[in-house]
């Protein structure tokens, strides 16, 4: 796609501006006005992608490619006899269609005769957006599907629209290019992580945005306003049909104009979101031919950025080809800072976790577990949980999957291993892009540099310390191996001030063992791991065919990862509330879920959760956590399973 200040030939130096800044702990790249996407894309293998821009069919391209990890499987159109909606939409006979809205407003054949497109090209185009539809509201495509449709539509059009780059006007007469079938192609997806789109105002989504780790800001940076060059784009995504006006068509605009476009407010607009961006890492794109004067928004930027530091990269490149501007040298303008108002992440953070205190000595038959002992970890209770999960899943989300012991061992098309906890999630994406013996050799190779074991405190010691200056996934599973009660515990500088483990505490040939179970499971998975809060789950994508599976902190117990302490945030009534609420709200979707949880635990009863479950199936399990660390006293709990299937 041609895009007004598309980024496409600056993506390395972006990169580059950014590298020398990162500290390895970054998980999110927020591109906050988005466009094309091509930057988004281009970062989306090494990070969670949250993707805005306040153009509708922007957000398309991003919701359809960025916010897909795999490729929809479109069951139910597989059951018309559609077996390839792209090919459908691209190649059915249109001799007996007489087109609609773009026929009408953008083809010669129309009242006013526009030449954005050829008559054939303007009704497949109105063709495959009717039928995306169509499909749509009679329950044919999800969500996913419907954006992957559009999104590759939307993709399709510029490569036969008969203009010069943007649709600010059509030319006269017919480019080679618009004489070009239009052709459905596949979106991209290039993704590794959970992405997120909107289609917001960059000033209403940033309050969202506050503990992101990279914000790339790039706003319009001169006169010519998006929605008056895109209009064509964006009124085939909403499809709302607006009257047009004009020889090229325009609609009413008046209510879209960018503030950053308007050189009177262009600078104001610049302030407030600058002084309201608090992510670790901020990159500005910016031209020197723009609105605002260089060395104003770099004094604006010092005054926002820590210690008044601001990197800054110039990139030279002719704009204009014309005669006239052969000697005006345009640069664009990179800019780095870390705000003034960046603070880290506090102990409510949602980095760290106990692990159980003691490794379970039985395994139950046949299930693999995970190579972390995790408190309130469902690995004993397997056996009597699967018998209730569904046989057939296509999507299995596991919202709490802490040590991942539920969701390494079900049968689904994916798996998606939610938890607030990045750290274990970083660990196990690193055992899912590496070979088990290499992530081995790594282990005992700690363990001969700093002289691991039961009883060397000092080594110890020394490797916390290390590990601390330069932190990485492989370093710190084999530091909790050897630390007491094999915890994960991070300070509010997110320092691993965990204590030494002694006479106890050591990478085992059993924990060896689980670890190479593990790895070989997950290596044969279609697996993501995401680190999102459970009400910042995304489950508009999900079907009948999918499958939510809670495993929550229990509101009654005391498991010391229910205390507020170490890193998390304090379960209180107030989250079981919403975890109920969004439960009602996937059952009255018509999808099935089930929620681990005890209604009673030590004598005190879960009121709530006992009401509320009777508009359900209970299933009563026979294991109890008498005997585990986290319980004072030896009495049992009501262990139970609740479905809505």
């Amino acid at each position: 796609m041609r895009f007004i200040g598309s980024k496409k030939n600056l993506l390395s130096e972006i990169d580059n501006i950014l590298q020398p800044h990162l500290d390895g702990t970054e998980k999110s790249f927020v591109d906050l006005f988005a466009g094309s996407n091509v930057v988004g894309d281009y970062f989306a293998n090494r990070y969670q992608i949250i993707s805005n821009d306040i153009m509708y069919f922007s957000y398309v391209l991003a919701r359809g490619s960025l916010a897909i990890s795999s490729t929809p499987s479109f069951k139910d159109l597989q059951k018309k006899g559609i077996s390839d909606p792209l090919q459908f939409l691209s190649s059915q006979p249109l001799d007996e269609y007489d087109g609609d809205y773009v026929t009408e407003e953008y083809s010669p054949v129309g009242k006013n005769k526009r030449m954005y497109f050829t008559v054939d090209n303007a009704k497949r185009i109105d063709f495959s957006r009717n039928k995306i539809e169509e499909w749509k509201h009679n329950g044919l495509v999800n969500d996913d599907e419907y954006y992957y449709l559009l999104a590759s539509l939307i993709a399709a059009i510029p490569f036969v629209s008969n203009i010069t780059g943007t649709y600010g006007a059509y030319l006269k007469k017919w480019d080679k290019r618009s004489f070009k079938e239009l052709t459905l192609v596949a979106p991209s997806l290039n993704n590794k992580y959970h992405n997120l789109t909107y289609n917001k105002d960059s000033l209403q989504l940033l309050p969202q945005l506050h503990q992101s780790d990279i914000i790339y800001i790039d706003t319009p940076y001169n006169s010519r306003q998006y929605p008056s060059n895109y209009h064509v784009l964006e009124n085939i995504a909403k499809w709302d049909k607006p009257e047009l006006k004009g020889v090229t068509g325009q609609p009413n605009l008046n209510d879209e104009k960018s503030d950053f476009a308007i050189k009177r407010k262009a600078f104001e607009a610049m302030t407030n979101l600058i002084t309201k961006t608090t992510a670790k890492h901020v990159i500005v794109s910016y031209s020197t031919d723009g609105i605002i004067p260089e060395d104003e928004l770099l004094s604006l930027l010092q005054q926002n950025a820590k210690d008044e530091k601001v990197d800054v990269k110039k990139i030279e490149y002719r704009k204009y080809k014309g005669k006239i501007h052969n000697n005006n040298k345009v640069y664009e303008l990179l800019f780095y800072y870390q705000p003034k108002k960046y603070k880290s992440y506090k102990q409510e953070s949602l980095f760290t976790v106990d692990l159980q205190k003691k490794i379970e000595r039985r395994a139950p038959k046949g299930f693999i577990k995970s190579p972390l002992n995790y408190i309130g970890g469902k690995y004993k209770l397997l056996p009597q949980i699967f018998p209730y999960f569904p046989r057939n899943i296509d999507t299995f989300i596991d919202l709490f999957s802490g040590g991942a012991n539920v969701g390494i061992n079900t049968k689904a098309n994916k798996i998606i291993f939610n938890d607030i906890n990045s750290k274990i999630n970083e660990l196990f994406r690193y055992i899912q892009q590496h070979d088990t013996d290499v992530i081995l050799e790594q282990i005992y190779g700690y363990i001969d540099k700093y002289q691991l074991s039961k009883t060397n405190a000092e080594g110890f010691k020394q490797f916390r310390h290390d590990y601390n200056q330069s932190p990485s996934p492989i370093a710190l599973y084999t530091l909790v191996s050897y630390s007491f009660n094999y915890q994960f515990r991070f300070n509010n500088e997110m320092k691993y001030n965990n204590p030494f483990g002694r006479n106890r505490s050591h990478f085992s040939k059993r924990m060896e063992k689980n670890l190479i179970d593990f790895s070989s499971r997950l290596h044969g998975m279609n697996a993501e791991f995401t680190d999102l809060y459970f009400t910042n789950f995304d489950f508009s994508k999900l079907d009948k065919d999918d499958f939510v599976y809670a495993d929550p902190p229990y509101l009654i117990t005391t498991g010391s990862y229910n205390d507020g302490n170490r890193g998390f945030v304090n379960w209180t009534e107030q989250q079981d509330i919403e975890l109920r609420t969004i439960l009602d709200k996937l059952n009255n979707a018509g999808i099935k879920f089930a929620l681990s949880n005890v209604l009673e635990h030590k004598g005190e009863i879960n009121k709530p959760l006992v009401n509320w479950s009777k508009k359900y199936h209970v299933h009563h399990l026979k294991y109890s956590y008498s005997n585990s660390s986290h319980n004072t006293t030896h009495q049992g709990s009501d262990e139970v399973l609740i479905t809505n299937y």
